[in-house]
């Protein structure tokens, strides 16, 4: 029975890791054909198969060495290869020298971070990922193309610019973020910090709302994403988890 258990948790992680993948391809097809909004989408359904990927996974008392190696190619091709495409298909419309470089430093430092990932101990990951997911990087970007289309028909050229540079240099670092277990964690045990993460995505949306008559869920995303991004190295800091 414990054999049959580990198999369905594997075959399920894996599953939901060939989904992340899917939504990863169609990105790119969409952002090929110009279909920005779609491509965004994608990838944002891309992180969250991925992230029920994750919790399949550590229900497993021995994780499938297979599904590991499979989720990091997964995450190359989905987190690193597909926003990078999606951003310079968005903003860049000609060969543009600058703008090769900048993603060319993203896909590096999302494929390094993954490298770095797989080959670091469990045990130094217990609580926290060291360097930005590249989950949460590709999400940070998709969901700023999300609101900037929507808001505005000229191209981000220098914001997205400084904004790819950013975030490959988080995933590089050495700044600590919680991952996803213990975010779970964190909003069963600190009510206060799920209210103000709530209090400032409501704050956004109103103030957006105030002076668009726009209510967008694009936002919405964005706005959490940007919370885990500036608050979760904090959390860590600030809270004492057990083992996640």
């Amino acid at each position: 029975m414990k054999g049959e258990s580990m198999f369905r948790y594997n075959l399920v992680a894996n599953f939901l890791t060939t989904l992340s993948l899917a939504g990863g391809f169609i990105s790119i097809i969409f952002s090929l054909e110009a279909h920005f909004t779609f491509a965004s989408w994608a990838l944002i359904f891309s992180v969250i198969f991925d992230g029920l990927d994750g919790q399949v996974a550590r229900r497993n008392p021995r994780p499938s060495q297979f599904g590991k190696e499979l989720d990091s190619l997964v995450d190359v091709i989905s987190f690193g290869v597909a926003p990078a495409i999606l951003g310079y298909a968005f903003v860049y419309r000609e060969f543009h020298l600058w703008a090769t470089l900048a993603l060319f430093i993203y896909l590096f430092c999302s494929v390094f971070r993954l490298a770095k990932y797989n080959v670091t101990p469990g045990e130094e990951l217990v609580n926290y990922f060291i360097g930005l997911p590249t989950t949460a990087s590709a999400g940070v970007l998709v969901s700023f193309i999300l609101i900037y289309r929507r808001y505005t028909q000229l191209p981000p050229h220098r914001m997205f610019f400084v904004l790819v540079l950013v975030l490959a240099f988080l995933m590089v670092s050495k700044v600590k973020y919680l991952n996803l277990e213990c975010v779970r964690q964190l909003a069963t045990r600190s009510t206060k910090a799920v209210l103000v993460a709530l209090l400032i995505v409501s704050l956004v949306l109103m103030v957006f709302y105030l002076f668009t008559s726009v209510l967008l869920p694009e936002l919405a995303i964005f706005t959490l994403f940007a919370i885990y991004l500036l608050f979760a190295p904090f959390m860590v800091k600030l809270y004492k988890f057990e083992k996640c």
